[in-house]
């Protein structure tokens, strides 16, 4: 019998998984369950299900414990929330009250997977200090433990497959807090996940839906209801049923054991992977902490080529290209390079949002682009695409929003071979566009111009930019968009329901903004063609989409798509629309793709899909 105390550091750093060295990671040892005895010497009288309770809060939230009996179900000894996680092998016969919790240790523990430990501790309730809206974790902190004795099997884990998950996603509550409603596991998603954080769960045979990310994460969907997109993902189609089955996977395996998977949308994990369940804070979601990962079945997905345009067609495109800045790997700008010349075949005109000014990040005043879009126009003509020429307006500093220092701003790339772009001065940071003219006449007062860059809607966002060109002596109007984003949302498994969208009112009022310059350009010429497109960073069933629709003035093409094509953005296993591409009515023939090239794959060059319209003004 061993005894160690551990005490906590008052915060933690964000925690995000890790590909971890085989140093770092306990050996783990997995076996069947033989029965602990729920009268070990110094047990005392509180048990984990008691701890956990039939609410989000523990009932003993705050107050200190003695004696809790467990065994150890698995080691996080990486990163800063350092702890173990231990299962009581007794279980009582509540459905709502989990066995598991997770201990917090703050430095490495002194125990082993298979431990039968009593614990003495405080109850806490941890929610991340800046994540609103998040829930908590149950944990104990302060830990002191006592190790009984050791290599015991462990409790069998939790099968979780779509039989198990309730098809509604969570309990609402007038946006308030779910935190003191008792769970309901039997129907609600949320509740049925909680109703097992900390404890050993399952699951068989996988759909990935979320491909690996840097931190040695990805994707899995349990319920083979949730919709599936053409190519393998989960599709995200209304605010109220975000898809229950998806949960994210890490890993506790040490890597010199097995290798964190590097998946794709549409990949498997074949076999069990099995592992504690977690909720993780920071990337969204509840997370099986694999101890057993199961093999990876390679789907062979494949990168897509936009179908070939014929001569009399002009090609559209947009392309967020991830804060693009001239100190990015030439991998990365040989890989979006590609991208436009090979999978979007050189597109006529590229709408290209995030790129960075010249000193990227480093936030020292400057604004001008020029070397960012010149680097990225190189690399387009060594891969084998046309010399484009481009048009942009740069920021005023600091007022666009994104990452601090970048001043991120939409470009025109434009091939002088085949569109002409109209110049016409006047067009400022600060400077509205306006239209003049009737007719066949009418014309921008500035091109490139900027719409209404001082109304409150543009605050910390992107002003979209509009150009005017010319494609075999037909006007196009094209307005390349980057709205603002959903980072102040709560989201989808917040504790508030149903989670407040607060950045939904700001896009509106951009949509609100954007269509009425739309309606000066259709009421002075209502044969205008117009094309508006770019990162919308919203949804194609949105109140802003529904608002720059409105009246018919724009159709959104997605929409023209096949219900499993409609996504361009993988957010948390969910395939879903962010960007978009909008025509008026008067361009009779438009022909659309999203192409699939970046967000189903652990290799990206951005975290956006393109996407292309051939036309014929």
């Amino acid at each position: 019998m061993s005894t160690a105390s551990f005490a906590r550091p008052s915060r933690r750093s964000v925690l995000r998984a890790a590909v971890l060295p085989s140093a770092v990671v306990a050996s783990l040892v997995l076996a069947a369950l033989p029965a602990v005895a729920a009268g070990a010497a110094g047990a005392g009288q509180v048990r984990i299900h008691d701890i956990q309770g039939t609410t989000r809060i523990s009932p003993l939230n705050g107050q200190s414990v003695q004696g809790v009996p467990g065994i150890v179900t698995g080691i996080r000894s990486y990163g800063s929330s350092k702890g173990f996680w231990f299962q009581d092998p007794n279980p009582d016969r509540d459905p709502r009250t989990s066995e598991g919790v997770f201990v917090y240790t703050g430095s490495t523990p002194k125990v082993a997977v298979g431990d039968s430990v009593l614990v003495d501790a405080k109850v806490s309730e941890y929610y991340p200090d800046y994540a609103d809206g998040y829930q908590s974790v149950t944990e104990l902190t302060k830990p002191t433990v006592t190790v009984l004795s050791s290599g015991n099997a462990l409790p069998t884990a939790v099968k979780i497959n779509g039989g198990d998950i309730p098809g509604r996603y969570a309990p609402q509550n007038g946006s308030a807090s779910i935190e003191s409603l008792t769970l309901q596991p039997e129907k609600y998603a949320l509740d049925f996940y909680e109703s097992l954080e900390g404890m050993r769960v399952e699951v068989d045979n996988t759909r990935v839906v979320g491909a690996t990310d840097a931190y040695s994460e990805l994707w899995v969907d349990a319920d083979p209801g949730d919709q599936r997109s053409a190519r393998g993902g989960t599709l995200y189609e209304s605010y109220q049923e975000p898809n229950g089955g998806r949960l994210q996977i890490q890993s506790l395996v040490p890597t010199a054991q097995q290798p964190f998977p590097s998946a794709n949308v549409g990949d498997r994990l074949t076999g069990a992977t099995v592992g504690p369940l977690d909720y993780n804070q920071y990337a969204g979601g509840y997370t099986l902490v694999a101890t057993q990962l199961g093999a990876l079945q390679d789907n062979h997905l494949q990168r897509q080529v936009a179908p070939q345009a014929s001569d009399n067609q002009a090609t559209i495109a947009t392309y967020n290209v991830e804060n693009l800045a001239p100190s990015d790997s030439a991998a990365k700008f040989a890989g979006l390079a590609q991208g436009v010349v090979t999978n979007l075949r050189s597109p006529d005109v590229v709408a290209l949002e995030e790129i960075q000014d010249n000193s990227g990040a480093t936030n020292d005043g400057t604004v001008d682009a020029s070397a960012t879009v010149a680097k990225f126009v190189a690399a387009i003509k060594a891969a084998g695409g046309p010399t484009y020429d481009w048009r942009s307006i740069d920021p005023v500093d600091g007022q666009d929003g994104g990452q601090p220092g970048g001043n991120i701003r939409q470009v025109f790339l434009f091939n002088p071979d085949r569109i002409s772009f109209t110049d016409i001065p006047g067009g400022t940071s600060t400077t509205a566009v306006g239209v003049t003219g009737h007719g066949a006449g009418t014309e921008l007062t500035a091109s490139p111009g900027r719409i209404d860059p001082a109304d409150a809607a543009w605050t910390a966002s992107r002003k979209p930019l509009v150009g005017q060109f010319s494609f075999r002596g037909k006007k196009l109007f094209i307005i390349a968009n980057h709205w603002t984003a959903k980072l102040a949302d709560q989201p989808y498994d917040s504790r508030f329901q149903p989670p407040a969208r607060s950045s939904d009112a700001q896009r509106l009022q951009q949509a609100q903004v954007e269509g009425a310059f739309v309606d000066q350009l259709e009421a002075a010429d209502p044969q205008a063609d117009v094309v508006s497109l770019g990162d919308f960073n919203d949804y194609q069933f949105s109140p802003a989409l529904a608002a720059l629709t409105k009246g018919d003035k724009l159709d959104d093409l997605v929409n023209e798509l096949p219900e499993t094509k409609q996504y361009s953005y993988v957010y948390d296993g969910n395939s879903q629309v962010l960007d978009h591409i909008l025509v008026s009515p008067s361009i009779g023939s438009a022909q659309y793709d999203v192409v699939h090239i970046n967000s189903e794959f652990a290799v990206q060059s951005s975290d956006h899909d393109p996407q292309v319209v051939r036309i014929r003004p």
